[in-house]
């Protein structure tokens, strides 16, 4: 994204050689695209010096150096923000991201960072379609809008023939991704991966229909089944932009799904 480079420019005006490997990966963090192209660069270094995967902006960092992710990232060609069906799926993907930062943090998990990295990569299929193929989405939107699919998923197999997300799952196998975070981004399997797949489910429903999105409750408690230690109310907190009538609205209407007699 074309804000990544502004960021990193700024940065050095400010910091000069100062900067830390956490803040360039803050930067790698927040944008899927400079986060997948760093990603493969260091798998690349990683499979000639056979190290561990490399599961994180930090670790990618870390893995490539300063100096190559300066570089990677100043050659990286833009994206276009002007469009908006691409700037919305981004939107979304940082906000999984964010959730994934929040969730993962109140369930203690052993890495955040993780989930965080795989939620960002979850909608990598459809954001490559908005760049290469952008009437595929476009055709997908127009029937859930108009009533033809009832979902978002059914939409896509209907206009498409496919899930966006297993574009997502067979780009993670071409490029070698690390398994880890296929197995993240696929979100089934262990606790970690339903939790990234909560934050994903989350962050569209909030995105598409806001706070009074009819699937948010749900998402919360699917939350609360993975967080069991976490209140519905600071769950529903961790979705920005919220005022405190719609979190408890939110947190309520989860209530009543996980115990109907709380009505």
């Amino acid at each position: 994204m074309p804000r990544s480079k502004l960021v990193l420019l700024q940065l050095e005006a400010t910091l000069g050689e100062q900067i830390s490997a956490r803040e360039l990966a803050d930067i790698a963090g927040g944008d899927p695209f400079l986060c997948l192209r760093l990603l493969r660069e260091a798998e690349s270094h990683r499979v000639q010096r056979l190290g561990h995967e490399t599961t994180t902006p930090l670790g990618a960092v870390m893995q490539l150096g300063t100096d190559t992710f300066r570089r990677l990232l100043l050659d990286s060609p833009e994206t276009d923000e002007n469009n908006k069906g691409l700037a919305a799926c981004e939107a979304r993907a940082y906000l999984a991201r964010h959730l994934a930062l929040r969730w993962g943090t109140g369930r203690a998990d052993v890495s955040p960072d993780e989930i965080a990295m795989a939620a960002l990569l979850s909608e990598m299929g459809e954001l490559l379609l908005w760049l290469f193929a952008q009437e595929l989405p476009e055709a997908a939107e127009a029937a859930l809008h108009s009533g033809r699919s009832a979902r978002s998923l059914q939409a896509q197999v209907d206009m498409c023939g496919f899930r966006f997300k297993d574009l997502t799952l067979k780009c993670a196998l071409i490029w070698h991704l690390p398994s880890l975070l296929t197995q993240l981004i696929r979100g089934v399997d262990n606790t970690r991966a339903n939790l990234s797949r909560a934050c994903v489910d989350a962050a569209r429903h909030l995105s598409s229909g806001g706070p009074a999105d009819p699937a948010l409750p749900s998402d919360i408690a699917e939350a609360k089944h993975i967080i069991p230690s976490a209140s519905l109310e600071w769950l529903t907190e961790q979705l920005p932009g919220l005022n405190e009538e719609q979190i408890a609205a939110i947190a309520r209407k989860a209530a009543d799904l996980l115990d109907p007699s709380h009505q």
